[in-house]
């Protein structure tokens, strides 16, 4: 609609009549906001008008003074479900002769609002899907303004239907009328479509040629059959296969190389969940959320047992299941034709046999595969038949993995959930920031990569892009830097890289600030994990700060030297001051020992003076030449990673010699752990010498120990008792009773909680990473806040 014509008045003092101009700032395009607004003012007898533009969303709204008021209150109040309000302004404006209220038209400008995340199908929508009355029954593409696509098929804000991959689609003369009805529940809904005018599925097998007849019920008659499908999704395509099937998830195995790494699987509902896995009511809050994440969730006994359909060969030997529920109609609709294609809902309150494997269409390690003609080229010889739609994916994006948070938090802004991999759901929300800077371009480090850009107050955080050792990555790394820069319309004025050189984002950093002529900075690996967390909770003040993972390059030396992961910091803006760090051990072979546990279990009998044990230990073909190494000193340059202490336990209580997959010794560790209960800390099990906290004493304990689970959780609890006792210590030298938690260490829960209780009964005030992931996922927003605590 057009924006009614006005002419000023002046305010009529006997009426009480004002105007009033409203500035929303937030969460508020693509999400209903305008007619949630129109509703208000109708229901308020108010006219006057309410527009998107660049900078959010802007009303201007007339009447009596109490009407004005009551507006206020419930915009605040009774937002649309996927709205967010970060700014609420009110000024006075001139009254006019408006005698009603429009929905005026979008107007561009410098962006000033952010993205809305894509949200899984709602209840309304889920009905319509499965009424066989409706004329979107059984339609893959179904949307409206509370659920859909945003994020993953915008191009350009504002957020109308022309900047997004649905341009190409006119409606039809119903959706049309739906899109233009204030009242309707798919105004300016930018994906809105039908059979008629929207979206089609396509099924092709793996010579590329259509398959005949409905594609869903040919797409799971090849699943039951033991087919692996490339089906495309909101974010990118899923391989799925039947997850009851052990034979086709072995042939998924071989084919994507993924010999051990955990599937996810995804199930009808949270009934179905519960016959394979554990499932309290936070964790089933999670799984029914709009975001839709997937969660790990605690296998039952059922889950591995050695019977036909079970789901023992998506996470072997692991505690934990990675579980999500369907959030498209597409993958809505695959279980509602397996349950035989119901009437209503009520199918989804009961638990239905059907397991999907759903893991990301990604050829190891790249990104995952967007695009259908991509997906017939990089998927070829894994897929057997290829599910495809014909609207675009703008920007890519992997599921969010997230976990429950058991500990017990201490500060307002932590969540009741932690991320593992933050992405589709959630980004590219903004974070609030405690104060406005320049703009910043931080591009994270070389695993887990993400990037940050920041404005004003706000830094906005790319979903996971991957790790940086393929070609592949580090051009969606590039994509991703261009894509956020341009949507969200910020030009950087400083770059921020990790302290390392070799990484690939160093170098495009090095890049990118040269052709834009504006200078870079370096921060320290571990500076930026603690920094993420004070960026999150708006921490200005010294803060003392325990960070904890594999590996990060050290401020002491250049490659080769400086290999930090267990470090005790004092940050003070911008400055990082390294009060002390874990003891060191040698890694024999280098890089190969962060693969291979033994080796780091023969680093630490060498410390112990037991370096002739080694070789009768370990059926391992070099452990002769891993001796003579540990000897000789050679080619086995010492860290302080807290990682590698955990693979030196596995190594030693015999958990895992060689690894298939980053962090699986530890987490294999973590599973024996929390199964085996909790007990004392080793008495003498660590040393505080100084400023180094020496594990050596546990090693000892852990070189004898026969009982695996046992081992485990002695080194847990020793760990935590250990890193207390030293950061308590250091809270008492300084006087700074403010401590923040950071590092892929902290992913391990049962390490968290126990660290996390020691703390706060010392009356320490902890901080962890909610908003993103305590590993290298959040690593960009802690850059970005150094740039800023420098003045950019």
């Amino acid at each position: 609609m057009l924006l009614t014509t006005a002419t000023h008045c002046e305010e009529s003092a006997e009426s009480g009549m004002v105007c009033r101009r409203i500035r929303v700032r937030g969460q508020v395009q693509g999400v209903g906001f305008r007619p949630f607004v129109y509703r208000l003012a109708g229901e308020l007898q108010l006219t006057g008008w309410v527009r998107n533009d660049s900078a959010g969303v802007l009303i201007e709204a007339q009447g009596e003074v109490h009407r004005q008021q009551a507006l206020l209150r419930r915009l605040k109040s009774e937002a649309p479900p996927l709205a967010r309000i970060d700014v609420l302004e009110a000024s006075a404006a001139p009254l006019t002769a408006a005698t009603e209220f429009v929905i005026a038209e979008s107007v561009a400008g410098p962006t000033q609002t952010g993205v809305t995340p894509d949200a899984a199908i709602c209840a309304d929508c889920l009905e319509e899907l499965c009424d066989p009355g409706d004329r979107r029954w059984r339609y893959a593409f179904i949307n409206c303004t509370h659920c859909g696509p945003r994020y993953t098929l915008t191009r350009a804000l504002p957020y109308d239907r022309p900047q997004t991959s649905m341009a190409g689609f006119t409606q039809c003369a119903d959706c049309q009328r739906e899109y233009d009805d204030p009242a309707d529940r798919r105004f300016h809904a930018q994906p809105n479509a039908c059979p008629v005018c929207g979206p089609r599925l396509t099924l092709l097998n793996d010579a590329g040629r259509a398959v005949a007849g409905d594609a869903i019920a040919a797409t799971l008659d090849l699943l039951a059959r033991g087919k692996i499908v490339a089906i495309k999704g909101l974010g990118g395509f899923h391989l799925a296969c039947d997850a009851r099937n052990a034979a086709a998830v072995a042939r998924l195995r071989e084919r994507k190389q993924r010999e051990e790494k955990p599937f996810a699987v995804m199930l009808a509902n949270a009934a179905s969940a519960e016959t394979v896995v554990h499932v309290s009511s936070a964790e089933k809050t999670l799984l029914t959320s709009r975001e839709r994440p997937i969660v790990l969730l605690r296998k039952r006994a059922a889950c591995d047992a050695a019977l036909p359909g079970a789901l023992s060969g998506l996470a072997p030997g692991l505690a934990w299941l990675g579980v999500m529920l369907p959030y498209t109609p597409l993958y809505t609709l695959l279980f509602h034709e397996a349950a035989g294609r119901p009437a209503g809902t009520d199918w989804l309150e009961a638990s239905q046999p059907l397991a999907l494997v759903m893991t990301s269409a990604n050829p190891g390690g790249e990104p995952i595969v967007c695009d259908n003609d991509e997906a017939l080229m990089r998927l070829s010889g894994i897929a057997d038949a290829f599910l495809l739609h014909d609207r675009d994916i703008v920007s890519r994006c992997d599921d969010s993995v997230v976990r429950a948070n058991g500990t017990a938090q201490t500060a307002p802004l932590q969540s009741h959930f932690q991320f593992i991999r933050r992405a589709r759901g959630y980004t590219p929300q903004a974070i609030k920031l405690a104060q406005a800077g320049p703009a910043v371009l931080a591009l994270g480090g070389h695993l887990k990569s993400s990037i940050c850009l920041t404005r004003g107050d706000e830094a906005f955080v790319s979903q996971h892009i991957g790790d940086l050792d393929n070609a592949n990555t580090c051009a969606a790394l590039e994509e991703t830097v261009e894509r956020f820069m341009s949507l969200l319309e910020i030009h950087p004025q400083i770059v921020v890289h990790d302290l390392h050189p070799d990484f690939y984002s160093t170098r495009l950093a090095t890049q990118l600030a040269q052709a834009r002529g504006i200078p870079t900075l370096a921060v320290q690996h571990h500076h930026a994990h603690i920094a993420a967390v004070a960026a999150e909770h708006g921490l200005e003040e010294p803060l003392l700060g325990l960070a904890l993972d594999g590996f990060g390059l050290g401020e002491e030396g250049g490659v080769g030297g400086g290999l930090w992961g267990g470090e005790l910091l004092l940050l003070d803006g911008s400055h990082c001051q390294r009060l002390g760090h874990l003891g060191e051990i040698a890694l024999p072979g280098g890089d190969r020992a962060a693969r291979e546990p033994w080796r780091m279990a023969a680093a630490a009998l060498h410390a112990l003076g037991r370096t002739d044990q080694i070789e009768a230990r370990f059926a391992q073909a070099g452990a002769r030449t891993v001796a003579h190494m540990l000897r000789s000193g050679f080619n086995t340059p010492s860290t302080s990673s807290c990682g590698r202490w955990f693979d030196a336990a596995a190594g030693l209580l015999g958990v895992r010699d060689l690894t298939a997959f980053e962090g699986q010794a530890a987490m294999l560790l973590e599973g024996l752990a929390e199964s085996y209960g909790q007990v004392d800390a080793l008495p003498g099990g660590y040393l505080l010498d100084g400023a180094r906290l020496d594990l050596s004493p546990t090693m000892a304990y852990l070189a004898e120990e026969r009982d695996a689970a046992r081992g485990a959780a002695r080194f847990h609890a020793t760990l935590a008792q250990g890193l207390a006792a030293w950061t308590i210590a250091a809270s008492e030298k300084s006087g700074i009773r403010r401590v923040a938690l950071g590092g892929g260490c902290f992913l391990n829960r049962v390490l968290s909680a126990d660290l996390h209780g020691r703390l706060v009964e010392a009356g320490l005030e902890v901080f962890e990473a909610s908003l993103l992931p305590p590993n290298d996922g959040g690593l960009s927003l802690g850059q970005a806040w150094v740039a800023l605590q420098t003045g950019g």
